[in-house]
């Protein structure tokens, strides 16, 4: 099979609170809200941010399902998401002064010398932090 052509598009995420899901994604991580669409029929929200046009960059897809009331079950399968931030020390500290949580302060990976942290999104989505200078 002929692969040429493929393209990661998105990643999608169920959210309970979708306005603060994009106040974090887009205050603290920067990204733009790229569309937004509401499916009343259906009962849900689709809103896509990311840093870049759909057509060129991937992107996350946050998923509002109306009458969900309690938090998501995020399961043990997943993983996390990654940004590349110039200066993690900074980021990192503008964030907790913000109260974004950060379970993995900034410092070296284990066994390695790349510097990472971890923060929460709201629904508790653990996004890796990897400084890219």
């Amino acid at each position: 099979m002929d692969t040429t052509g493929f393209r990661f598009l998105h990643t999608m995420i169920r959210v309970r609170d979708l306005d603060a899901s994009i106040d974090f994604y887009t205050r603290h991580l920067g990204m733009k809200v790229l569309r937004r669409k509401d499916y009343p029929e259906g009962k849900f929200t689709l809103v896509f941010v990311g840093y870049g046009a759909e057509q060129d960059h991937t992107v996350i897809e946050l998923t509002h399902n109306w009458d969900q009331d309690k938090p998501y079950d995020l399961g043990d399968a997943f993983g996390h998401l990654a940004i590349a931030v110039p200066d993690i020390y900074a980021v990192c500290d503008a964030m907790e002064k913000e109260g974004v949580s950060i379970p993995r302060k900034p410092g070296p990976m284990k066994h390695g010398t790349t510097v990472i942290a971890f923060i929460e999104d709201p629904d508790g989505y653990k996004v890796e932090l990897i400084e890219r200078r």
